[in-house]
């Protein structure tokens, strides 16, 4: 039984998850819900709660089938022991969160993060198969399965993605896996213009190869001691498909990254994040959803370092000062709507809209939040201040 005394109510499992969520809510308690809240800049503000409830405890791997690409874990099990665990069976779950090191499953689901190999394998609405969430009444509910096709009923666990814990709290997620090619090679252009870029990614993209990450880093971002915009690929396969990026790609003026620095490669470009929070503490990150015609218009304007996942349409601004992101924000919105500020500083998020444009769905959303927590218990706000 979990201990309500405490100043964080850790459940071991998630009948105990589920336990605590009703013992809240049959005393009207509000609920500040997280795994290792490595988030918290992320998303709306932290409203004052009567309780914390961390899933970080529930760490166990409730059912792996290796040869049927499939795995059931509980929410608090970390994505680098995931991804340890998996690798051994040469298989993945390509994901690619920021803040990785810490972040569990549980809060990477509810956050619906993702990273540069989204391009190929999507978010966690392609890889997620099935979740079992406490709600609000104590009660554990099962949506979907552990089979890669589910089409039987409503799949409420689409609900919980991207939800930020404000319906209820994931205890279990299921996932389809994905075999680690046996072959991965990095390459990278460099550019003196945005224009130049956009191009050859655009080359990249009519051609036959199918990379799993094309990430584009402007002059800002890259970092490079020669102002300049960089391309990154990655590709996987066996040795006659990476073959053939070596000479196709190196045709178009990339370089391969030398095999031995490729992880590092990628790991910089996916913890720009919490790289650039830890150096702006006043500092603030812009998402821009856009489609891949439009990449290049959101980018050009943006002053400071911008990284966008240029095979799928979704650009991050970075901004020293959160008042500039939220004016770049509202700027931005008015032309393309899937406009938010992802992360900004805990005291200031408040007077900030996050989400300037949030579209005709909020009622929707609104009457789903309804459903789920008629009190208003769970996470309030921390849906970008809209829930």
């Amino acid at each position: 039984m979990p201990d309500y005394s405490t100043d964080i109510v850790r459940p071991q499992s998630p009948e105990e998850l589920a336990e605590a969520m009703g013992w809240a809510s049959a005393r009207h308690q509000t609920i500040e819900l997280g795994g290792h809240f490595s988030k918290r800049l992320m998303g709306g503000p932290r409203a004052p709660s009567n309780m914390t409830i961390s899933t970080a405890a529930m760490r166990r791997v409730r059912k792996y089938e290796p040869r049927d690409l499939t795995i059931s874990v509980e929410a608090g099990i970390s994505y680098c022991d995931l991804s340890r665990l998996l690798a051994e069976q040469h298989q993945m779950i390509p994901l690619d969160p920021p803040f990785a090191d810490t972040a569990t499953i549980g809060g990477i689901v509810a956050c619906n993060c993702s990273g540069p190999r989204r391009r190929l394998y999507g978010t966690a609405r392609d890889l997620v198969i099935g979740i079992e969430f406490a709600t609000l009444e104590g009660k554990l509910v099962e949506s979907g399965g552990m089979v890669v096709k589910n089409v039987a009923g409503l799949d409420m666990s689409k609900l919980m993605i991207g939800s930020f814990g404000t319906l209820a709290a994931i205890a279990v997620v299921n996932f389809k896996l994905i075999p680690q090619p046996p072959c991965e090679r990095t390459f990278r252009f460099s550019f003196a213009g945005l224009e130049e870029a956009v191009a050859a990614r655009d080359a990249i993209l009519k051609s036959p190869l199918d990379p799993a990450a094309i990430d584009l880093l402007n002059p800002a971002a890259a970092e490079a001691a020669k102002p300049a915009y960089m391309l990154a690929v990655r590709a996987g396969g066996n040795a006659a498909a990476i073959a053939r990026y070596e000479r196709e790609l190196a045709a178009m003026g990339a370089q391969a990254v030398p095999a031995g620095e490729e992880a590092a490669f990628w790991r910089t470009i996916g913890d720009f994040t919490p790289r650039y929070l830890d150096a702006h503490k006043d500092g603030a990150v812009v998402r821009v959803s856009c489609t891949l015609k439009e990449l290049k218009a959101v980018m050009q304007p943006i002053p400071g370092p911008a990284i966008a996942r240029a095979g799928s349409g979704v650009c991050y601004a970075y901004f020293k000062h959160f008042g500039q992101a939220a004016v770049f924000a509202a700027e931005t919105a008015r032309e393309y709507s899937e406009t938010v500020v992802e992360f900004a500083p805990e005291n200031r998020k408040e007077e900030m809209d996050l989400w300037p444009a949030p579209g005709e769905d909020l009622e929707v959303m609104k009457r789903i939040k309804h459903m789920f927590d008629p009190q208003l218990l769970l996470n309030r706000g921390r849906l970008y201040r809209r829930i």
